[in-house]
C-alpha cells in the first residue's frame, strides 16, 4: 500500500509534465503546419462569416489574420473552424484550434476551471435585448412573461435569467444551441425576443429579411469583454496572441494605419522605430521576425480601421466606437508600451 502511495504522485506529476509540455510548442506546430486554425462562429455578419464568394470577413477573422501576419508575415494563412457556443472551448482544450477568435467572454471560471487563457480584448460589449418594433415595447422591464430565444453554454444564458429574477418577472427560454437555427426561430416569431451581446444582436438584425422591423432595447444587463483565448500552459504562444490584438491598438495610438505605414518606417520618433521593428528587439523578444507589428499593420490595418471596416457606423451595424475607443477619446483600448 506504501508502494502505491508512492507512485500514484509520481503518476500524476508526469501526466502534468507530459501536457505542460505539449501545450508548450503552439508556435512550432504553427510554423510546422503553416497555418493557424483558429475557431470561430461562422455565421455572425460583422464578426466571423464567408462572404457570397466563401471568403471570411469580420472583427474576429481580422484578429487571426493579424495573429497569422505577425507568426508567417501573411495575414491569410490561416484556416476557420466555425463552432457553436457549446463546442467553443472543448475544441481550444483539445487541440482541434490553435486560438479562439469567437466572441467569447473572459469570466473567472473560463480562465480557471476550463484551463484557458484569454488575452487582450478585442471588443467590449454588454448583453442586450432584440424585439421586433411590433411587440410596441421600449423597455427590456416590460418583458414580463416574454419567451426568450438564448444560447446554452454561454454568460448570456445566466445574466438573462438573473436579470428577470431581479426584476421580479418570468420568462420563458426557448434555448437552441445553434446561432444560425436561434436566429430563424426568432424571426419566425417563435419566441418575442432575443438576448445576446449587443454587437452580435446587431449582426442578426443586419440580415434580418427587414432589418428596420426589428430594434435593440436601451438596457446593457452585464458586462461582457470579448477576447481571443488560448490553451493553459503556453506562455509564448499566449503573448504572440496577445501582443497581436495590442498590436493593432497601439498603432492607432501612433496614428499608425496601413495608408502610411511605409511612410512612418522612416519615422525619427523612437516609439516608432522599436513599433515597426526598424530598432530591433521586440520581435526577438516573441520569437518572431522584427517586423511583426510593421506586416500586421500593412496587412491588416489599425484596431479603428479594423473596427470601422466589420462593424462601424458606416457598416449595416451601425455600432458607435463607444468602450472600443482609444482610452484618449474615452474608451478603453488601451496599449502597453511595446519596448
Amino acid at each position: 500500500m506504501r508502494h502505491v502511495k508512492r507512485i500514484i504522485p509520481s503518476m500524476v506529476a508526469a501526466i502534468c509534465l507530459s501536457a505542460s509540455v505539449a501545450a508548450a510548442g503552439t508556435l512550432d506546430d504553427v510554423k510546422a503546419k503553416g497555418f493557424i486554425q483558429a475557431g470561430v462562429n461562422g455565421d455572425l455578419f460583422g464578426f466571423a462569416k464567408p462572404d457570397e464568394k466563401g471568403v471570411w470577413k469580420g472583427l474576429d477573422v481580422d484578429t487571426a489574420r493579424a495573429i497569422a501576419a505577425a507568426v508567417f508575415g501573411d495575414a491569410d494563412k490561416v484556416k476557420y473552424t466555425p463552432l457553436t457556443a457549446k463546442t467553443r472551448f472543448t475544441a481550444l482544450q483539445s487541440g482541434e484550434i490553435d486560438v479562439l477568435t469567437r466572441n467569447a467572454t473572459q469570466t473567472l471560471g473560463r480562465d480557471t476551471a476550463l484551463g484557458l487563457n484569454f488575452a487582450q480584448v478585442n471588443f467590449y460589449d454588454g448583453q442586450g435585448f432584440l424585439i421586433p418594433k411590433a411587440l410596441g415595447v421600449t423597455s427590456a422591464k416590460e418583458l414580463d412573461g416574454a419567451s426568450v430565444c438564448v444560447l446554452p453554454g454561454t454568460t448570456t444564458e445566466q445574466n438573462v435569467a438573473d436579470f428577470f429574477r431581479v426584476n421580479k418577472m418570468s420568462m420563458n427560454p426557448v434555448v437552441i444551441e445553434n446561432t444560425a437555427e436561434l436566429s430563424k426561430t426568432f424571426f419566425a416569431g417563435r419566441c418575442d425576443v432575443m438576448t445576446s451581446d449587443a454587437s452580435q444582436l446587431a449582426g442578426i438584425r443586419a440580415v434580418a429579411p427587414n432589418p428596420g422591423d426589428y430594434v435593440i432595447l436601451p438596457e446593457i444587463i452585464s458586462k461582457e469583454p470579448l477576447a481571443p483565448a488560448v490553451r493553459h500552459g503556453d506562455d509564448q504562444w499566449k503573448d504572440i496572441v496577445n501582443y497581436s490584438v495590442l498590436a493593432m491598438i497601439g498603432a492607432e495610438e501612433l496614428g499608425i494605419t496601413s495608408k502610411n505605414i511605409d511612410e512612418m518606417m522612416a519615422s525619427t520618433d523612437p516609439k516608432i522605430k522599436r513599433f515597426l521593428g526598424v530598432s530591433p528587439g521586440n520581435g526577438k523578444a516573441l520569437g518572431l521576425d522584427e517586423k511583426w507589428a510593421y506586416n500586421i499593420i500593412k496587412q491588416v490595418g489599425n484596431y479603428g480601421e479594423m473596427f470601422e471596416r466589420n462593424v462601424g457606423v458606416n457598416t449595416p451595424l451601425m455600432i458607435e466606437r463607444g468602450l472600443n475607443a482609444l482610452w484618449t477619446n474615452g474608451g478603453l483600448m488601451y496599449s502597453p508600451p511595446f519596448k
